[in-house]
């Protein structure tokens, strides 16, 4: 059976061997360069990454717990860092502390983004400016605010470079109002004591604090009846409405409309964020933000405007098109996957196509070459057949008749494909010329 099956083989149509051979070389390129297109020409997302939210009880913190459940659906980790806010955000930014966070319009421009490598994934929500004070206080305008106690917040919050250009727009100098740095929930008791006159938030209005002081006796909201000016001079701002009852219609708080002005808050991320993770927060943005609020009507959020931070080519390309295609019908990780493989298929074909016309006549080589490495032994046989002289030819023709019978037998074993049969035949017929040629003698044709 063995020897029936040897046969078999030595008999086939392709030789595996010398294919595999020819081929090797190849084979060890294609691996070497789909390794290559995997792991560095698009490699695969990480799991983890950080997201630098706000202050306790702030409208960022409770967004970053909804990016955070959202983002686990797909099994992507996001580490909550508190941090001051707006300003301390993009410090951790460029630090490298954090990979992407919110930022509140106004805060930076284009040029120190760049500089520090930090692209937008578009602006989330309008962050009014909310200037709580005690009734007492008797402040009309802001100009009213010269001698007051008005806590801003910690720098990092970017509440205080905020409020100090409202400020200048108004002629007030910082020096002529008692600034506070507290965080918003100690200044908020600090109010609610009146130890303070008033605090200034810019938050969204979802921030528990904000709904709070909306609805507690004895606390006012400044109306910024000058909102649409404030826009002209201070172009990052926009001027929206609170409207009366919005908080609560049955009791009619507030009571009349409200101007405010309103920086936007923006998700920024360092430029090495991931394409494919890019993606997965702008839709996150679409789930969250993107109903209708007390200052956005449906579908105003997120957007690619509203934001002086260049966008991020991916995140500028969702917005424009929605979601990758396999994203559309398959889960993440999957369509990353494939997503991937189809760089790989890229990769494969531009190496095969000039390699397949290597290969073929390498193997043809290879075999053919089992056949001719023959015809040297030949030549050899017929070059000491012609240096014989005299009486030693008869000792030498007998030499050379066991030399080619040697020469015969070995052929008759040579394993070869039954497409290059015709070579080994060929083989076989010349060495029984030699043959004849030597049992004739020299000058014999």
């Amino acid at each position: 059976m063995r020897r029936a099956v040897s046969k078999v083989r030595s008999f086939s149509i392709v030789s595996l061997r010398d294919l595999l051979v020819a081929s090797g070389p190849t084979i060890l390129i294609v691996i070497a360069a789909v390794a290559l297109a995997y792991w560095w020409v698009d490699p695969a997302p990480p799991r983890h990454l950080v997201l630098a939210t706000g202050q306790e009880n702030s409208a960022y913190e409770q967004f970053g717990k909804q990016y955070a459940q959202l983002l686990a659906r797909d099994e992507i980790a996001v580490t909550l860092q508190p941090s001051l806010g707006s300003q301390d955000n993009l410090e951790r930014l460029i630090a490298g502390k954090a990979d992407i966070a919110f930022v509140q319009s106004g805060s930076t421009d284009d040029g120190q983004a760049a500089r520090h490598g930090l692209v937008s994934l578009g602006s989330l929500f309008t962050e009014p400016v909310w200037l709580f004070l005690r009734t007492e206080a008797k402040v009309a305008r802001l100009t009213d605010l010269k001698g007051k106690r008005i806590n801003l917040g910690p720098e990092g919050t970017g509440v205080p470079r905020l409020f100090r250009q409202v400020l200048a727009a108004n002629g007030v100098e910082p020096e002529q109002l008692r600034i506070g740095l507290l965080a918003n929930t100690p200044a908020t008791v600090e109010l609610l004591e009146g130890r303070i006159d008033g605090l200034v938030f810019s938050s969204a209005p979802e921030a528990p604090l904000i709904q709070m002081l909306l609805q507690t006796p004895g606390i006012q909201l400044f109306d910024f009846s000058q909102a649409e000016a404030y826009t002209r001079r201070l172009p990052f701002l926009t001027h929206v409405v609170l409207p009366r009852g919005i908080v609560d219609l049955g009791r009619n708080i507030p009571a009349q409309d409200y101007h405010l002005i309103a920086p936007t808050a923006t998700l920024v991320a360092r430029e090495e964020l991931h394409p494919a993770l890019v993606g997965q927060f702008v839709k996150a943005a679409y789930e969250i933000h993107g109903g209708a609020g007390w200052f956005q009507q449906q579908g105003q959020f997120p957007s690619p405007k509203y934001t002086e931070i260049p966008v991020a080519s991916e995140a500028a390309r969702y917005y424009r098109d929605g979601p990758p295609f396999l994203q559309r019908y398959m889960s993440f990780w999957l369509a990353n996957l494939l997503d991937r493989l189809g760089v790989i298929a890229v990769a494969l074909a531009a190496l095969l196509i000039p390699l397949s016309k290597i290969v073929p006549p390498l193997y043809v080589w290879r075999v053919r070459s089992r056949v001719y490495r023959w015809y040297g032994e030949l030549r050899a046989v017929e070059q000491a057949m012609e240096r014989a002289q005299g009486e030693e030819r008869g000792a030498v023709r007998q030499d050379l008749l066991h030399r080619l019978d040697d020469i015969e037998e070995r052929v008759n074993h040579i394993s070869i494909p039954l497409a290059f049969a015709d070579a080994l035949y060929g083989l076989r017929s010349h060495i029984n010329i030699v043959r004849q040629r030597i049992v004739a003698g020299p000058g014999v044709e």
